[in-house]
């Protein structure tokens, strides 16, 4: 940020900074920058009656506007990440889904020059490496046990850019594989699994700190054999995400959440496909077809939910005034978890002077007002 960027003033709205909510606030913009001062000229837009919170950071997406991350060209990414950004998430990760591991490495290589040119934060490889038992949306003929020369051959591919895997632990070679994820900086993730509660506790004490979309694709919570669930909760280890849509959780389960990790352990996340942002209709989940109706995503064939339609302004929204959780958790699970989880904190994830100006602005009832990425309006709130 060079010394004549030009600043601009936001003034007047709620602002949810790390230490807590500031009535009337400012937020200084000066370049791509979120700055600590302005020159007295500066113009100044109103939000007066508004709130402003950092940018939305998601850390498992699938796609959105009709793209797919797992096998849309390099334009077709960047209309499903600009979908996205529309409705406030400033920082993505592209997960892709199970296919052939060739497939996958060719993919990832795709994806690596969108991260390295700043569109993506990071891959995601969501499968194959997960559990037939618990395979929800993904092929099973093409599913595999966790082999870590496999695991590597993958984050290899990517080039530096691989952010997570979401491994079955208890397969065999799970363990080894979470222990090669850690020493290598990727988030080792367990979902999509069948594991016992010891298993799972096993799994953690190896190097896992993520539970993909805690209670979705997993034994249930029983009182007797209490399962992944009872293990990633009571772990501080361990950040669970949570799918807040309506369909794939009720509101019990995602306040369970929140009350047993506490806001500093949740990462709001879409687990969006292609349908997000764009309608219903026949769409294509990796090698699946997959049928949106009224916003639900589910396989043609056996009717299992296949990700989800959502944007995560509707998931802050949802939070806020049907779990009613306080806007500061919210703002923690939605942005500062997932920033810090990815490595990304020191740059995004909460509303400090050096970080970038990713922005969202929500009306009084908390719909979408505005949207500013690097300092610029995504969505502007004054139109």
């Amino acid at each position: 940020m060079g010394a004549s960027a030009v600043s601009t003033v936001l003034s007047g709205a709620r602002v949810v900074l790390p230490t807590g909510t500031v009535e009337n606030g400012r937020v200084i913009v000066a370049g791509d920058r979120i700055a600590g001062s302005a020159p007295q000229d500066a113009p100044v837009v109103d939000l007066s009656g508004h709130w402003v919170v950092p940018g939305f950071v998601d850390m498992h997406n699938h796609g959105g506007g009709g793209a797919s991350f797992t096998s849309g060209t390099p334009e077709e990414v960047l209309r499903g990440v600009r979908t996205h950004r529309e409705h406030g998430t400033t920082t993505l990760v592209a997960s892709t889904v199970t296919g052939e591991l060739d497939e996958l490495a060719r993919r990832a290589a795709l994806l690596a020059e969108l991260v390295q040119q700043g569109d993506l934060a990071g891959v995601h490889f969501e499968g194959p490496f997960i559990s037939p038992c618990r395979k929800g949306a993904h092929k099973e003929d093409l599913l595999r046990d966790p082999d870590p020369a496999e695991v590597r051959k993958l984050i290899d591919a990517a080039h530096g850019t691989a952010r997570m895997v979401t491994l079955a632990t208890e397969l065999p070679g799970g363990l080894e594989s979470v222990r090669l994820l850690a020493e290598h900086g990727v988030i080792a993730a367990i979902g999509h699994t069948d594991a016992s509660y010891e298993q799972t506790v096993e799994a953690i004490d190896a190097g896992a700190t993520v539970a993909t979309h805690l209670f979705n694709a997993m034994p249930t919570l029983n009182h007797r054999t209490p399962g992944p669930i009872a293990a990633l909760l009571e772990d501080e280890r361990i950040t669970v995400e949570l799918i807040n849509d309506g369909t794939h959780l009720h509101p019990a389960t995602v306040e369970l959440a929140f009350h047993h990790k506490g806001p500093e352990r949740v990462a709001l996340i879409t687990d969006a496909m292609d349908a997000a942002g764009f309608g219903d209709g026949t769409y294509h989940l990796g090698p699946l077809e997959v049928e949106v109706k009224e916003g639900v995503a589910r396989l043609v064939e056996g009717g299992s939910i296949a990700g989800s339609t959502l944007t995560l302004d509707t998931a802050f929204k949802r939070s806020v005034t049907i779990d009613r959780l306080p806007v500061e958790s919210v703002v923690q699970a939605i942005s500062a978890n997932p920033a810090r989880l990815l490595g990304l904190y020191d740059r995004v994830g909460s509303l400090e002077p050096g970080k970038y100006a990713d922005l969202v602005v929500l009306d009084a009832e908390f719909g979408l007002k505005g949207v500013m990425r690097r300092g610029e309006w995504v969505v502007d709130p004054r139109a």
